[in-house]
């Protein structure tokens, strides 16, 4: 496990419309009943970076279990945000045979202001994170 990781922060992705349509059918998919953008609906925005990193260090997404997740938000995201994300690393360890890592993802609008940041936890079997 490469403990020079943590702290470590990965290319920007974005920036990704909110759009309208989009919007409506996460929040029919997941039956948000709220009122405007329901406070998940960047998770595809976040996958994608998740993604990224683990191709960027040679990590498979198949030996991927999503262990956590937790969003803290500065204001609400609102359709036409042009959001960007950046992960960066928060924390490695190993346990029991398998990669445990701790990853922040900020978000920013297209003026750079923080909107929020999601944190997760993932578990990697099977293999050393490079």
């Amino acid at each position: 496990m490469d403990e020079s990781l943590v702290g470590r922060e990965f290319a920007p992705l974005g920036p990704w419309a909110v759009e309208g349509e989009r919007v409506a059918a996460f929040a029919r998919a997941t039956s948000y009943a709220g009122e405007g953008v329901p406070p998940t609906f960047p998770i595809v925005l976040l996958n994608d970076a998740m993604l990224a990193f683990l191709a960027e260090v040679g990590a498979s997404v198949e030996r991927i279990v999503h262990g956590e997740q937790r969003f803290a938000w500065r204001r609400p995201i609102v359709v036409d945000d042009e959001l960007t994300a950046t992960m960066s690393i928060a924390s490695l360890r190993s346990l029991g045979g398998a990669d445990v890592i701790g990853t922040v993802t900020t978000l920013t609008d297209a003026a750079g202001e923080v909107v929020g940041e999601a944190r997760a936890t993932l578990v990697h079997s099977g293999g050393v994170v490079a």
